[in-house]
């Protein structure tokens, strides 16, 4: 396996998923438009939005040496007209794998070159019930002007989906997306209005879709968010979330 499976990549704590279980979940909470296994690895395309839809989740065996499998990520993202991209979980055996194959680390990557894979307890947070709104004013804050049916495939598929967002004189002024897979409740895209920021909605808005996740069966939370994004983080950490691992996006050394 090329994901640590019975331990964990940072801390000693306990965790109730492990890595690539985890791994696993975040990924059918964020469905791509094409999604093709290969092995235990799965490569995604979706027209090039975010780059979690648009890369190979590199845990588990690919069934064929890395090298192989790597030339066929390069095939995919061809066909798909995407850049060729694995997603590597630090300090894996993948990441080790590739990284001998001649790949290197994305340093342009618009969202920064590592990411922290967040956990917490939703008990610890909740506060109201969410209400699931599907609003012009929440794609608009959250996906920008331009909204495609990529952009509604990607946020709006995933398990069971809440479009939970803050309202004032009718307008969104804050919006947040949660998606429950199994016991987990993955949070995406969380935006306020530079107007109404450090108002305390964020944490209000999180409280509100962490009671909508309880009532839909989830336990945990998980978020995907950049390591320079610190107010996030420190948002996170206060709402008794805390790094479960980290990933980093790799490409080809050589075009």
């Amino acid at each position: 396996m090329w994901c640590a499976t019975s331990q964990h990549l940072v801390g000693q704590d306990e965790r109730v998923h492990t890595v690539d279980h985890l791994e696993t979940l975040c990924a059918r909470a964020w469905p791509a438009l094409a999604e093709v296994p290969l092995g235990d690895w799965l490569m995604r395309a979706a027209a090039g939005f975010t780059g979690r839809a648009n890369s190979t989740v590199t845990c588990g065996d690919p069934g064929m040496p890395v090298p192989g499998a790597l030339r066929t990520v390069q095939g995919f993202a061809r066909e798909h007209g995407i850049k060729p991209t694995a997603h590597v979980v630090n300090g894996s055996a993948a990441e080790a794998a590739i990284e001998s194959a001649g790949w290197r680390v994305d340093l342009d990557h618009p969202g920064g070159s590592e990411s922290l894979v967040m956990t917490g307890p939703l008990e610890k947070f909740a506060d109201g019930v969410a209400e699931s709104l599907d609003l012009p004013g929440w794609w608009e804050l959250t996906a920008g002007s331009e909204v495609s049916d990529v952009h509604r495939h990607v946020l709006g598929g995933g398990g069971n989906v809440c479009f939970a967002s803050l309202t004032e004189d009718g307008v969104v002024i804050a919006a947040v997306r949660g998606a429950v897979v199994e016991d987990v409740l993955h949070v995406a895209r969380l935006a306020v209005r530079p107007s109404h920021r450090r108002q305390g909605l964020a944490r209000k808005l999180m409280g509100e879709l962490a009671g909508w996740g309880l009532e839909q069966g989830a336990t945990t939370c998980v978020l995907q968010v950049a390591e320079h994004n610190t107010p996030a983080i420190r948002l996170y950490e206060e709402l008794g979330c805390t790094e479960h691992h980290r990933y980093r996006y790799w490409i080809p050394a050589v075009s």
